[in-house]
């Protein structure tokens, strides 16, 4: 298995392959300048584990990355690393079916925590049917939240964790549902009695 770096800024590049590689040191980490030498690098490489890309690639318009990748390859977390400030930016990512969006002013820990905690989410979501209802107390909570309404940084204020770890719960949450999003999580609790009155 190995995990794809995909950012045309060379230092950005090896410094996520570093972090990558301290995180996974089995996995086989490939740097690529451009995203149109992806497919060649996983027939050399091998089936992918992780996408990590840069949203403002050469010659790459949009999010049309995210979903090209997500359109070949729909179970493999991918992380959107971008200079561009989090807000439309993130959401036409999320829309196009990235699992995290990370600005590059991030720090090094986060986004460690971040990337390891869809490795964890990966594992723990192998092991149960999407659509599952047997929900963590936190999951539970994570809906009752969205039930009011509340932002990513609403939430993280009132759990006092981080923006990037309440993201990664959500990721999981919805893997865990078989959903793409707020809205499909919102309607799934109340069809299936998670949500009460």
């Amino acid at each position: 298995m190995s995990l794809y770096v995909i950012d045309d800024h060379p230092l950005v590049r090896q410094a996520i392959g570093m972090l990558l590689r301290r995180l996974r040191p089995a996995s086989k980490v490939v740097e690529l300048e451009k995203f149109s030498e992806l497919q060649a690098a996983i027939i050399k490489n091998g089936a992918p584990e992780l996408f990590v890309l840069d949203l403002l690639l050469p010659g790459v318009k949009g999010a049309t990355a995210v979903s090209d990748i997500k359109g070949m390859y729909n179970e493999v977390p991918l992380v959107v690393l971008s200079a561009m400030p989090a807000g439309e930016a993130e959401e036409t990512c999320i829309e196009a079916g990235a699992d995290l969006y990370i600005e590059k002013s991030t720090g090094a820990n986060e986004i460690s925590a971040a990337i390891q905690g869809l490795f964890v989410a990966d594992a723990a979501t192998d092991e149960e049917a999407p659509g599952d209802t047997k929900l963590s107390k936190r999951q539970k909570q994570l809906i009752l939240m969205l039930d009011r309404g509340l932002s990513n940084r609403d939430i993280a204020t009132e759990l006092n964790i981080s923006e990037h770890t309440v993201k990664v719960h959500l990721w999981r949450l919805f893997r865990r549902l078989g959903v793409k999003s707020r809205t499909q999580t919102l309607h799934f609790a109340r069809t299936h009695g998670l949500l009460m009155g």
